[in-house]
């Protein structure tokens, strides 16, 4: 099992203990109340014993995050879209609506419980045995391409190049509106939103909080009052494609979290059943982790966000 995670700081602001830790970390008020309930929380020097006690602003932290106890996958034949696979590794094409490894409230049919039918149970040991060969992620209702670790070597070796924002990823976005100007950079923090624990949010370029955000953009094309987009990104946050369009007022169409669909073509996505971000991850590219050859691999659009600009091209003519 994994040592637990030591989380120090200090409150940004006065007021109860759970929500002034939480408005400091990216931990939820009911994930801190649980903290206290056990114990794991030091406030000021001292284990706190009530989420609803007030501290002052400034007050010293510190949490014990036991490490998760994770429910070991299982594997089932799904059926998957492999684009290539050596000993080492393998490059899926994920279809929308696949989680990538199992979770609260999605233990089965997942990414992970196909690939351990798929290699026979031959995937890297460094992610758990929850998440065995996950070295990234997209999103569950974003498509596309994405490298998985059959052996630990490859599993390090992928995962340095992701840490040093050497591996290529390039996406397809449907916005709304138009983008001013037409290409650029989008450089911004991302962290959890104090508003909505489930969202990310654009955060001060000097907080503390959250982890430092790059994405390029270019419209490639206009489709009336919508664009399709290019997407270029340098690191890889949660939701970063999602949240840094939203963030410049061009959320993703069909997004549920971010977007808010134009009221003119609400009807033409009600009809397309077009309930997920249009978002694909088109390109993926890399150093093999052992062998050192550069590899690239390309994705066409899905067949439902094609179906989308297709429609959205007849309406606005």
């Amino acid at each position: 099992m994994s040592a637990p995670q030591i989380i120090t700081g200090t409150t940004a602001s006065a007021g109860r203990i759970d929500k002034a830790i939480a408005d400091a970390t990216d931990l939820s008020r009911a994930r801190v109340q649980a903290l206290i309930a056990t114990g794991q929380v030091m406030i000021a020097g001292e284990t706190a014993r009530s989420p609803s006690a007030k501290v002052p602003a400034d007050t010293p932290f510190s949490i014990t995050v036991p490490p998760a106890e994770e429910a070991e996958a299982r594997a089932q034949n799904i059926a998957l879209d492999i684009v290539f696979e050596d000993e080492h590794l393998v490059v899926v094409d994920k279809p929308a609506g696949m989680v990538v490894h199992p979770a609260a409230g999605n233990r089965d049919g997942t990414l992970v419980n196909a690939l351990l039918h798929h290699c026979a149970g031959q995937l890297s040991g460094i992610g758990g045995v929850a998440r065995p060969g996950i070295v990234h992620r997209i999103d569950k209702d974003t498509s596309g391409l994405l490298v998985v670790a059959k052996s630990d070597q490859a599993h390090e070796g992928l995962a340095a190049q992701f840490a040093e924002h050497s591996v290529h990823r390039r996406y397809l976005a449907v916005c709304g509106g138009h983008p001013s100007p037409g290409e650029g950079t989008i450089d911004a923090r991302l962290g959890r939103s104090d508003a909505n624990r489930k969202k990310m949010a654009v955060l001060d370029k000097n907080s503390s909080r959250g982890k430092h955000a790059v994405t390029h953009y270019k419209a490639l094309r206009r489709i009336g009052e919508c664009a399709l987009l290019e997407c270029r990104l340098e690191t890889g946050r949660t939701h970063q494609v999602r949240v840094h369009c939203a963030s410049i007022g061009h959320a993703l169409l069909g997004d549920p979290l971010y977007g808010r669909t134009p009221k003119p073509i609400k009807p033409l996505l009600s009809r397309l059943h077009f309930a997920r971000q249009a978002l694909h991850a088109a390109e993926l590219g890399f150093l093999h982790p052992v062998s050192r050859a550069r590899l690239g691999f390309t994705s066409d659009l899905p067949a439902d966000m094609q179906e989308l600009i297709d429609e959205l091209g007849r309406f606005y003519r």
